[in-house]
């Protein structure tokens, strides 16, 4: 039976702002307050689904979140109406209200960690919200994540869905930013590969002294158990805490993988050979060929993944075996990081093409292409099973691009979030978009 892997992207939501929420995130830090243009942004990401689609990759979409907040912020003493709701939350703690705005669900790789049925002891694809513990602005995330990946994955057959892991430090989760998978094939049984940043219980293990580390081996641990994964079938690695304080605050803005491939930094792990051997034995147990490829220090800097995320791609495997990785404009924006990426097609690795995409609005946030999207292998008959509405199609991208631009504004400040005509923009919006993408009621307004 054949699998692919489909890449399902966030779609920008209306309220798409630059907060600088988001502390250990250079690029969300340093643009915070600048105005946004949620229509641009929103329309820079189908764009890239789009080409994705036309390239012959299965491509999906997860639906954003219903923000501002008003439950959240109901929860925090702030009473009346909705209007008054966001008025007084304006007036008293206007950085709640911007936390309560935030669109930063648009980035679905923290969405949920995903285990496919090759991998699992049921023979299901497993579903893990994330709980998003570390910021307060994302934590509020995973009830409508989950109601939305049970839309999208109904059928208890081929799917099944666990609730985000407990609400507190120990067990912080940040999905499938720190998590990817090793296979031969995509329908054959893989190595899930788990990066960590700290251990909540044991002291053997370092933290970084600046930035916090978001990731826990508990919480991966945890979530490994929860998807049925045998021992041999999965790899923990920590993250090298020194690259954290230096702005890497996913594993995904310092490596990624795919198929038998790990892309990744020379200093973005602790004990990196001993990880790397064990990646090697376990998949080579499973009949794969693990390969590495290590860029050097020497060549791009930490400084430089970061403010290009370079890692922070797309590793796309082609029918002909080949990898075509998908980067930002920034990449090619940065001298050191294009030249490396020229020596990399060059030497004939496995990677073989590079397609630069415009991102801005995305970047500007702190997240690039891999943030935007959450990948799902799927054999043919669990691909029948997903909600047909969200699979991306030519007709599908016309419909979106043309609700995006009757909804969305193209300016948002901090000032414009305290409009509560803002709400009802937004409301209308995902209403509507509930039915574009045959949701059902997903939202706290449609459901209460």
């Amino acid at each position: 039976m054949k699998s692919c892997e489909v890449n399902f992207d966030g779609l920008v939501g209306p309220t798409h702002n630059y907060g600088g929420l988001s502390y250990g995130n250079v690029a969300s830090q340093s643009n915070c307050q600048q105005s946004s243009n949620p229509r641009e942004a929103a329309l820079q990401g189908l764009a890239k689904m789009k080409a994705l689609t036309d390239m012959g990759f299965t491509q999906g979409v997860l639906a954003p979140q219903e923000r501002p907040d008003i439950a959240g912020l109901r929860k925090l003493g702030f009473d009346g109406t909705d209007a008054q709701v966001i008025e007084r939350a304006a007036k008293q703690a206007m950085p709640l209200l911007v936390a309560s705005c935030s669109a930063s669900s648009m980035w679905v790789a923290n969405a949920a960690t995903v285990s496919p049925s090759a991998d699992t002891a049921d023979g299901r694809v497993h579903f893990t919200a994330a709980n998003l513990n570390c910021k307060y602005h994302r934590s509020i995330e995973h009830p409508t994540t989950s109601r939305v990946l049970g839309s999208m994955f109904a059928d208890q057959q081929h799917f099944a869905h666990h609730a985000a892991l407990p609400a507190v430090a120990q067990f912080g989760d940040e999905g499938a930013a720190n998590h990817t998978r090793f296979c031969r094939s995509y329908g054959e049984a893989g190595v899930e590969f788990f990066v960590f940043g700290r251990s909540a219980f044991d002291t053997r293990y370092p933290a970084p002294q600046k930035y916090p580390a978001r990731q826990t081996l508990e919480a991966s641990q945890a979530v490994a158990r929860l998807h049925g994964l045998s021992d041999d079938g999965v790899v923990f690695a920590q993250q090298n805490p020194a690259v954290i304080d230096q702005g890497v605050f996913h594993n995904d803005v310092i490596a990624v993988g795919n198929g038998e491939v790990l892309f990744y930094h020379e200093d973005a792990f602790l004990n990196t050979e001993h990880m790397l051997s064990e990646l090697h034995d376990k998949l080579g147990r499973r009949g794969g060929r693990f390969q590495a490829i290590c860029v050097p220090r020497s060549e791009v800097g930490v400084e430089d993944a970061v403010r290009s995320y370079l890692f922070n791609s797309q590793l796309l495997s082609r029918p002909d075996g080949s990898m075509l990785l998908i980067v930002p404009e920034e990449c090619r924006g940065n001298e050191r990081v294009w030249n490396y990426l020229q020596r990399l097609i060059a030497d004939e690795s496995p990677v073989r093409e590079v397609k630069v995409f415009d991102l801005k609005q995305s970047m500007q946030n702190g997240g690039g292409p891999a943030c935007l999207r959450l990948r799902v292998a799927l054999n043919e008959t669990e691909l029948a099973a997903v909600n047909p509405g969200v699979i991306m199609t030519a007709p599908l991208y016309d419909t979106l691009t043309q609700w995006v631009d009757k909804h969305y504004r193209d300016r948002l400040s901090e000032n414009d979030l305290a409009d509560p005509q803002l709400l009802d923009e937004c409301r209308t919006a995902l209403d509507e978009l509930t039915r574009h993408l045959k949701l059902g009621a997903v939202y706290p307004f449609q459901i209460n």
